[in-house]
């Protein structure tokens, strides 16, 4: 078996995000996800003869936008062309996508990894319509076309080949996720194929400049089987490598449930595809104008969010990083944190702990959650008060959840209030103290672990409602007496 330490990968990806936009890249036909078969298809989607392309204008913009959010060179003109390859969902015989003039030029993006920071350069990101699908399980005899998806609006991200393992490819991806998600032009969803990448992959051993023959993988929606992928992959070159063979220039499926990439088909160039301006469609002209709008709409990124998160609100750099990257999880938190009076590291750890918990157990996230964060912001301020122990709000937050009432009507209905009032606190401390001598002199010779047995008594007492500083400095008080 060789050892993997004598070769290096050399991994450069292809990211597709499909736009959120409302209509599809070329016509006014819906482009939403989960319509009946073929029940949002335009003359265009279908190839008629005689219907031309108009360029969906929010799907310019929201290309320009992620350009300047990854310090890309935006062009003055861009131009569209035709991909000339058959297939059944592809019933005009050719996409339109782009290739000597994309709408982003070269950028960069920085990534974490274990060596630190790493700077990926962007080639380039492209705008283009989407094909259609093919069905092959609904049918025992035939496959089924639907049309729906051919003509979405898509931006395709190429990368230049600087990752050299899994990991730093799956941080990539990660990153470029994070910043179409808080840009607002794409909804992110992995299970509707709204974020896929293709993954290029090949080895050569340590110290070769030379690159190695790549395979491309295909359509890779998740960032656990994309770094499996990628690993098994190299894998597999290096085992034909060491026994004298060559690798084959193809494009390869990953097979989740097998562990395993298997050979799709040959690997196209450019050339294949004859590649040609789109007759029907003028060149684009990017104005400094378009481009100033769409730098006026950049958001805060996770990067900024984080150090703000720790210098000015005091996280913990761990949440601030968790909150930060999940742009639904960051709205969330800061709207929740406007609305209420307790402090921004409560809510943290409240909502990362037992908020977390909860939507986990519901398999639910926090864009669906049942709370909003005005009725979230309610119950932090009935724990910042001291009205609830922790351990309550837990119990408080899924009768919310459940019932839809306030933090403070849930509290009130089942007498959850918790007892702050030092003489009723102090009242209950005396018993306690007159009806168990012995464990008080065992705990006034030395044996400390018996201060958990009176706090266990009171908060049994109370139904676990006593406020616990105050029932732990009046206890402390009274022992020493």
């Amino acid at each position: 078996m060789s050892a993997m330490n004598q070769w290096e990968m050399v991994i450069g990806l292809e990211i597709h995000v499909r736009l959120d936009t409302e209509s599809k890249l070329f016509s006014g036909m819906k482009a939403s996800y989960g319509a009946s078969p073929n029940s949002q298809v335009s003359f265009l989607d279908a190839g008629l003869p005689g219907t031309l392309p108009v360029i969906n204008q929010k799907a310019l913009e929201y290309a320009i936008r992620f350009g300047l959010s990854v310090n890309a060179e935006i062009p003055e003109v861009t131009i569209f062309a035709r991909k000339n390859y058959f297939y059944p969902d592809l019933p005009k015989g050719y996409q339109i996508s782009q290739m000597d003039d994309p709408i982003v030029g070269k950028g960069h993006i920085v990534i974490e990894t274990d060596a630190g920071e790493k700077t990926v350069e962007i080639t380039r990101a492209h705008l283009e319509e989407d094909a259609g699908k093919s069905v092959h399980d609904k049918y025992d005899q035939y496959s089924a076309i639907d049309l729906n998806r051919a003509g979405t609006p898509l931006i395709e991200v190429v990368s230049e080949p600087q990752m050299s393992n899994a990991k730093e490819a799956v941080a990539y991806m990660r990153a470029i996720y994070t910043r179409v998600t808080h840009l607002g032009i794409c909804d992110g969803n992995l299970q509707e194929g709204s974020f896929r990448c293709d993954a290029n992959v090949s080895v050569r051993p340590k110290g070769q400049t030379e690159l190695g023959t790549r395979a491309e993988i295909k359509n890779l929606n998740s960032f656990r089987f994309i770094e499996k992928a990628i690993n098994h992959e190299a894998k597999r070159q290096i085992k034909i490598l060491e026994s004298g063979g060559s690798i084959i220039q193809e494009t390869r499926l990953y097979d989740a449930e097998k562990d395993q990439t298997r050979s799709m088909r040959s690997k196209e160039n450019a050339n294949d595809y004859r590649y040609f301006p789109d007759p029907d469609q003028l060149p684009i002209q990017i104005t400094k104008e378009m481009i100033e709008a769409q730098r006026a709409l950049l958001p805060e990124f996770p990067e900024a969010k984080i150090k703000r998160y720790v210098e000015m609100l005091g996280l913990k750099p761990d949440d601030a990083e968790i909150i930060a990257n999940d742009i639904n999880l960051s709205k969330f938190f800061e709207q929740s944190l406007s609305q209420s009076k307790a402090p921004a590291d409560l809510n943290a750890k409240f909502l990362l702990g037992e908020f977390s918990a909860l939507l986990n157990a519901e398999s639910k996230t926090i864009g669906d959650s049942n709370i909003d964060a005005v009725s979230y912001a309610g119950l932090l301020d009935e724990l910042q008060a001291g009205s609830i122990s922790r351990k309550v709000a837990k119990q408080v937050l899924d009768l919310m959840w459940e019932q839809g009432q306030s933090a403070k009507d849930i509290i009130e209905q089942q007498g959850w209030g918790q007892i702050s009032d030092n003489s009723a606190l102090e009242t209950l401390v005396d018993e306690l103290i007159t009806n168990n001598p012995n464990q008080v002199a065992s705990y006034r010779d030395g044996n400390e672990k018996m201060f958990n047995f009176f706090v266990g008594q009171i908060m049994k007492q109370t139904k676990g409602q006593a406020n616990p500083v105050q029932l732990k400095q009046i206890l402390e008080d009274k022992l020493k007496q």
